[in-house]
């Protein structure tokens, strides 16, 4: 073809040297190629060859590897997919090449994207199967509802490894001898604690009150503000945590106050308040805090201490009344003065409050208690030696039941029912259930998502799930835990994919309070939500940045989401929303007034606000930052990787860092990456990074408004790789939602990549654009791609690993 660079090679086993010869040798050879296939064809020839090809492979990929029919016969998938993905999104050919019309991009797309999708649908594959293992948040959740335990086990199991941006991912959760001893040592002691046989000695389980550091040596701040909901309405500082207490009997409950001192890591036992309780077994909140009076002076005194001075307290301590609380009810009440005085004294810069709360015991324990767990496992009685047998096997079938997610036969239950028969042959009932259960916390039935392939079954067959295995995914998707005997018992009669049955299943879920583990899970990690705790923005420059102000900019996010799924909202709305969820810390901090008091409440914006959607909330650009500066970068890689699933290549390992002043003159975010992208190497990337990190950058590293840096005022107009000119949050939203389908199609590959618990391969493209466009269909809502998931080929059929 003249003036096109085509290459030549050997396609469909024909040799050539133009695009004519080419296809005269298919015809000639008798190869299907539609007039359409032979029209893209010569459109990839045209403009893509002179990169593409044998002697220039650009990206990996040459021309002289695919054919025109490649498509429709399902071969070299994710090179096509890749084509698509970059001539859909503009990205090819590069601006500076010729470029083919709309019409012929848009028909290219058209053609590549059908005969894509055809392919999938008429055969089906459901992608590379894997065994995944509960990761701990899976772990905690499925012991929860399967022994009424609610307990919290996060820091006695190690952290999961990640991929593809989530810890649920099957090829990452690796088991290891030292993890096995983990998972032994803790089904030990949760069986124990279920079943009421935890320790009945003393022991002591600390707290610390989630507190910033030391502010400019000068103390650890407090407030005037309630500090949990599980503590009484008039009330200020200290907090309030979970406790379990393994039986009956008396707790003391102790908290350190600060001592006035400049770090605060004083523990001294003068200030030490304690007092003893009497507590049931089971599950508490235990929480110590200061009735309010009227408020108190929160300020850093302008007199500074120094290694000479320091500044003392002009009046005599008051006496403050110290709240002890358990469950929301005050249960005692003593009173702290309100400072310290020692000789380490060093300033009084804010009012007395509780740093560490310890709660003790139990002493004089008298029995096991009524808990939830034993209501639920102990539902027969063996009032008799006689009955215990049937009793033990009665309990631990119904238990293996929901363990392993399927009904299970007498020969199945006959090893853990030997655990129970050793271990009762020495010691009473209960102790052998708890050691059946330890065993069944441990079994692979319980640690491992296993879908059995039928014997004889030759590699890479492909077969529906069946609705037992259904129903197990669809638990770890949506709850994080295991299916529930509503979800069980339809799925073991076979009906869960019968007419309405299987939607009807989805919104039971969704309105369950255990969806939380989607906000929590998916939202925490998919929104980078989990690093929001390891900021530590620079507190001279952002001294109003606190720990109560992080816990509120997490909070919104999670509402935000939440309400979302919960009232089956559009997606869209995280590119914009009319609404968002503040109280007053964190509206203060967006310069919004009304709102009031430490409760969160849902809170509607002004059409000129910059506070709807996800890329105006104070978490997202957080930790899209740095300690002491903003970053366009970091910014435009979050929108690229997580609103269109279109994230950079990374960086060259060689890359320069920025240049932050020339000449003694400190330079914009905006003017040291002009520098940068002054080497072409950089430039090619940071054409699509920088756009949307410029538009962002009205907002400070802590995601406070702010109309100068550098003492200049800020520039936050941008231009995409095409040309089209946008400014600040406005303009980028503008952007996002003239390609909303792209991000709903982005939105699709995050959550099924979670649902699935691997990576999304090209074979699952298809699903992906067909879930989207049935979530475009209905007004975008995200119950539509919810659905779209559950009811995929990834998620509804298994193929076969190769041996």
């Amino acid at each position: 073809m003249p003036g096109s660079g085509f290459q030549s090679g050997k396609v469909f086993g024909c040799s050539f040297a133009t695009a004519a010869a080419f296809l005269l040798c298919a015809s000639a050879a008798g190869t299907a190629l539609a007039a359409g296939d032979i029209a893209q064809w010569q459109l990839l020839d045209e403009y893509c060859s002179g990169c593409h090809n044998d002697d220039d492979v650009y990206g990996g990929l040459t021309l002289g590897m695919l054919a025109s029919g490649d498509p429709a016969a399902g071969r070299n998938r994710a090179e096509w997919e890749k084509i698509l993905r970059k001539v859909d999104g503009g990205e090819m050919p590069p601006r500076k090449k010729p470029q083919p019309d709309p019409e012929a991009r848009a028909a290219f797309t058209h053609w590549l994207q059908g005969s894509l999708d055809a392919r999938a649908a008429a055969y089906p594959d459901p992608g590379r199967a894997t065994l995944r293992r509960l990761n701990r948040a899976e772990y905690a959740n499925a012991v929860r509802d399967l022994l009424h335990l609610d307990v919290d086990i996060g820091n006695q199991l190690p952290a999961d490894d990640s991929g593809y941006g989530f810890d649920n991912i099957a090829d990452v959760l690796s088991v290891s001898p030292t993890l096995l001893d983990r998972y032994l040592a803790v089904a030990g002691r949760l069986s124990r604690l279920a079943v009421g046989r935890g320790p009945d000695k003393p022991f002591t389980t600390t707290w610390q009150v989630p507190k910033d550091g030391s502010i400019k040596n000068q103390g650890i701040p407090s407030w005037e503000e309630r500090a949990s909901d599980a503590l009484p309405l008039e009330s200020r500082g200290g907090g309030a945590f979970r406790y379990y207490a393994p039986r009956d009997g008396i707790y003391e409950i102790s908290g350190w106050l600060n001592a006035n001192t400049n770090n605060e890591s004083d523990r001294l036992l003068e200030n030490r308040v304690s007092l003893r309780v009497p507590l049931s077994a089971g599950p508490h909140s235990i929480g110590m805090t200061f009735r309010r009076q009227l408020t108190l002076d929160e300020s850093v005194q302008i007199l500074r201490n120094d290694t000479d001075y320091v500044v003392m307290p002009v009046k005599p301590p008051e006496r403050l009344p110290l709240l002890y609380v358990v469950d929301g009810a005050t249960v005692g009440e003593t009173t702290v003065p309100s400072y310290h005085m020692s000789p380490r004294f060093s300033q009084v810069n804010w009012p007395r409050d509780v740093l560490q709360i310890d709660v003790a015991g139990p002493y004089e324990a008298s029995g096991p208690g009524d808990t939830p767990s034993r209501r639920h496992i102990f539902r027969c009685q063996a009032a008799k030696p006689a009955a215990e047998g049937p009793c033990a096997r009665a309990i631990m079938t119904r238990l293996a039941r929901q363990a392993w997610r399927r009904p299970v036969s007498a020969a199945e239950i006959e090893p853990l029912l030997e655990v129970y028969d050793a271990v009762r042959a020495g010691n009473d009932f209960e102790q052998g259930i708890a050691a059946a259960i330890e065993a069944l916390l441990v079994s692979p039935g319980f640690l491992f998502l296993r879908e059995q392939d039928a014997d004889g079954a030759a590699p890479g067959t492909v077969r529906p799930l069946t609705d037992l295995e259904v129903a197990s995914r669809l638990a770890l998707f949506l709850w994080s835990s295991l299916p529930d005997d509503e979800l069980l018992d339809i799925a073991a009669q076979g009906r869960l994919r019968e007419a309405g049955v299987l939607e009807k299943q989805v919104g039971r879920m969704l309105a369950d309070p255990r969806v939380q583990a989607l906000t929590s899970n998916f939202a925490g990690q998919w929104l980078y939500l989990r690093n929001l705790e390891h900021v530590r923005p620079d507190v001279f420059l952002f001294p109003d940045f606190n720990t109560r102000l992080r816990q509120a900019m997490r909070r919104e996010t999670d509402m935000f989401f939440a309400s979302i799924v919960r009232e089956n909202r559009s997606v869209l709305d995280f590119i914009d929303a009319d609404y968002t969820f503040l109280n007053e810390s964190l509206a203060a901090h967006y310069g919004i007034g009304g709102v009031s008091g430490p409760a969160f409440r849902r809170v509607a914006l002004d059409a000129e606000s910059q506070r709807g959607g996800l890329l105006g909330q104070a978490s997202i650009l957080t930790v899209t930052s740095y300690a002491n500066h903003t970053s366009v970068v970091k910014r435009g890689q979050w929108v690229l990787a997580n609103l269109l699933a279109a994230p950079p290549p990374p960086p060259p390992p060689d890359v320069p860092s920025l240049k932050s002043t020339v000449d003694g003159r400190a330079l914009s975010a905006r003017e040291q990456l002009e520098l940068h992208r002054a080497d072409a190497h950089c430039a090619s990337c940071h054409a699509r990074i920088d756009p949307l990190g410029y538009a962002l950058e009205g907002f400070d590293a802590v995601g406070a408004y702010r109309r100068e840096e550098a003492g200049r005022p800020l520039d936050v107009g941008a231009a995409l790789p095409d040309g089209t000119a946008f400014s600040g949050l406005t303009g980028l939203r503008g952007i996002l939602l003239s390609r909303k389908d792209a991000f709903t199609q982005a939105f699709t590959e995050r959550l099924l990549t979670y649902a699935l618990g691997r990576g999304i391969e090209a074979g699952d493209m298809p699903s992906v654009r067909a879930i989207a466009r049935r979530a475009a269909a209905d007004d975008y809502r995200i119950r539509g791609v919810i659905m779209g998931i559950v009811e995929s080929v990834p998620f509804n059929m298994r193929r076969k690993p190769q041996t």
